[in-house]
């Protein structure tokens, strides 16, 4: 019998790291977009 619980865990953990890495994508994207303004 597959063991749901450690599927859930590992599926949960892979969505909050890829979470993860789309905020810090977005917070880089808008400290670019900030430091181009300030050079304008």
């Amino acid at each position: 019998m597959p063991d749901f619980e450690e599927m859930y865990y590992t599926l949960m953990r892979a969505s909050e790291e890829a979470l993860r890495i789309i905020i810090e994508a977005q917070k880089k994207c808008e400290d670019m977009y900030i430091s181009q303004e300030e050079n304008e």
